[in-house]
Parts: structure tokens; C-alpha cells; sequence
């Protein structure tokens, strides 16, 4: 996370991201909630939408599943959630569904005796440390996959989140994926029955755990581990290839991705073919009401989101995130409820 991102993270905290602009110099203020992942993102498309229409947006990191439930409610003029909707809920909630940006999920580990980046791990392993199956960092199931290395005789101290997160539920969402034993055993959720470790409340919580302790192991957003220089780990991913974070491991898991058979734009860019592929990337979504009473606030939604899709690229780019392939941010706005 670079500094300007933290800046915009810690004003939404605040709840003043956008301060109230004097009545003749604004067009039209909205409100959403929802994701933290997705915060800073709307925090930057806010200023440069603010200066460019007019339109003012206030947004409450609240965390994704509260953001469900206050456009549900009608409270905010747009929810945000990292965990998609099926149709039918949708349907039933009046609401309207697409993704904005995506970002990747990485794996953050404390580690004596390694150089940063040297640790290999694939899905499996990863479920077995975080379901107590592998206890020690010199596992023969984690040495098989570095070999050359030496590995600690030091206990693996796992963390994950202590809050129901949008992150915890992509990152178990993968674990299922990849490992049917977890898949069986706890499923994937936003929070979900863990066996041991430490929790902590966000993504900050985990990377400073991780970072503190002895043979930490923590999931985190790509850009709280590159600002707080954590160890991310290299991941094998479905292609065979041990890979790093990178916004083109992102982007070529997003053009790997069947996005005309999604459910509602619901999809899934995890453990994506293709040899550069980063096996752990989310896209973040909104949500808006189909059934709006208010004409102009609506249209103002419409268009906030329209300018993000047509000018934030370098913004997505300066804070970490991959925008929409330009077929499916088109199509999101085809679609948009009249």
C-alpha cells in the first residue's frame, strides 16, 4: 500500500473521505458501505470524480457484509461486498450486481533463515497449516517443495482474521478449492470454525501479527504486505508454476476467467490456468438498487462508476488494483437497470 493509499484508507476510517463541498460547487452527493478491500479505490475515483462532475462521495468502510445489508435496508446509495450475491438474492433484494477491480490475496510468512520471497508452498500444504496438520516449518511436505533450502525447526504460528472479512472468505473460498479435506472439514465463509492460531482484526492486524512473530503465517490484501515489506510467499499455482504477486499475475487471471457464464458478474478468479497466474485474485463488487425512487441520486451512482471505469486506470494501478477487461465494463453498463 503506497503512502497515498493509506491516507485515503485512514480517512475512510474516519468516515470523512469527501468533505461536503459547498452546495453551488457540487452536482450531487452519494453514499455507499461496505468493503475495506475495495475502500481506497473509491476513495480515489471520489476526488478525481468530484473535481472532473461534480458529484461528491461519502463512503463507510464497514466491511462487506455490512455493506450488503445497508443498501438492503436503503440506507447507502451503493453497497460494496467482496462477496458476491447469488441471482436469487438479488432478485429478491432488488439490487443490481457488478465487479469494479480486482486485486490478489497473498500469503505472508515469518520465517528464520530465509531470504524474502524464497518460501514456496501450493494449496495443499497452505490448507494443512492453517487446519493444524503441519505444525513445524521443516515438514517434509514443505521441504519437498524447496528443496535446497533449509528449513527452520520452528513451530508455524498461524493467523488469521479475528473479524468476518470479505478477505477470509476469498482465501478459504481457495482453500476449498484446492484441498477437498478443508473444503469438507470447515468450508469457506467469511469467518469460519478455525482450529488454533491467533486472530486479528483486519488486514493491517494480520500483517503486523505476522510481522512480530516467530514463524508467522498470515492472508492478507497484496498491498498491506508490500507496505509493511512482509515475506510474501511464492504459490504453485494451477499451471504447475511457482509464481509472485504481481498486477499482471492478477490481469492474466482475469483474461483467464469465463466471464459470460457468471452468475451476475459472481465470478471466480481462483486457481486460474495460465503459467503467470496468481492463484489467489478477487474481484471487489457493488451493489446498487434496482428499484430507486430517486431518479437523480441514481443516475449519479451510474455515473460516478462510469467515470471510475473510464479514467481510473492509473489510480487502479497506483494502489495496487487490476482494472475490468473493457468488454465487461461495457457490458456492466449496458445492463445497468433503467
Amino acid at each position: 500500500m503506497t503512502m497515498s493509499r493509506l491516507a485515503l484508507f485512514g480517512f475512510l476510517m474516519m468516515g470523512i473521505l469527501l468533505p461536503a463541498a459547498p452546495q453551488a460547487a457540487r452536482a450531487q452527493d452519494i453514499t455507499g458501505a461496505g468493503s475495506s478491500f475495495a475502500a481506497p479505490i473509491y476513495g480515489a475515483w471520489g476526488l478525481g470524480a468530484k473535481a472532473a462532475t461534480g458529484i461528491a462521495v461519502n463512503y463507510q468502510t464497514v466491511g462487506s457484509g455490512a455493506g450488503q445489508d445497508q443498501v438492503m435496508a436503503r440506507t447507502v446509495d451503493f453497497g460494496a461486498s467482496d462477496k458476491p450475491l447469488t441471482g436469487s438474492r438479488l432478485e429478491a433484494e432488488h439490487l443490481y450486481q457488478f465487479p469494479t477491480v480486482m486485486s490478489g490475496i497473498v500469503v505472508v510468512a515469518n520465517v528464520p533463515g530465509l531470504a524474502p520471497g524464497q518460501l514456496r508452498l501450493d494449496g495443499p500444504v497452505l490448507a494443512a497449516l492453517y487446519d493444524g496438520s503441519i505444525t513445524s516449518w521443516n515438514d517434509p511436505r514443505i521441504q519437498a517443495l524447496n528443496p535446497g533450502l533449509t528449513l527452520a525447526d520452528a513451530e508455524v504460528a498461524p493467523v488469521h482474521r479475528a473479524d468476518g472479512s470479505g478477505t477470509t472468505f476469498v482465501f478459504t473460498s481457495y482453500l476449498a478449492q484446492v484441498s477437498p479435506d478443508w473444503k469438507r472439514r470447515f468450508g469457506a465463509g467469511t469467518a469460519v470454525a478455525w482450529t488454533g492460531g491467533a486472530g486479528a482484526r483486519g488486514n493491517d492486524g494480520i500483517a503486523a501479527m505476522v510481522k512480530q512473530t516467530t514463524g508467522g503465517l498470515g492472508y492478507v490484501e497484496y498491498s498491506y504486505a508490500a507496505q509493511n515489506h512482509l515475506d510474501i510467499v511464492q504459490l504453485k499455482n494451477r499451471s504447475g508454476a511457482f509464481v509472485r504477486p504481481s498486477l499482471s499475475g492478477f490481469a492474466a487471471a482475469a483474461q483467464a476467467a469465463d466471464w459470460q457464464k457468471a452468475d451476475h458478474y459472481g465470478i471466480s478468479l481462483l486457481d486460474m490456468n495460465g503459467p503467470a497466474s496468481w492463484p489467489i485474485v478477487t474481484a471487489t463488487f457493488v451493489l446498487v438498487p434496482t428499484d430507486t425512487h430517486d431518479a437523480t441520486t441514481a443516475r449519479a451512482v451510474h455515473d460516478f462508476f462510469a467515470w471510475g471505469f473510464a479514467h481510473g486506470d492509473a489510480d487502479n494501478a497506483r494502489l495496487d488494483y487490476v482494472g475490468l477487461p473493457e468488454t465487461v465494463k461495457n457490458d456492466i453498463l449496458t445492463h445497468w437497470p433503467r
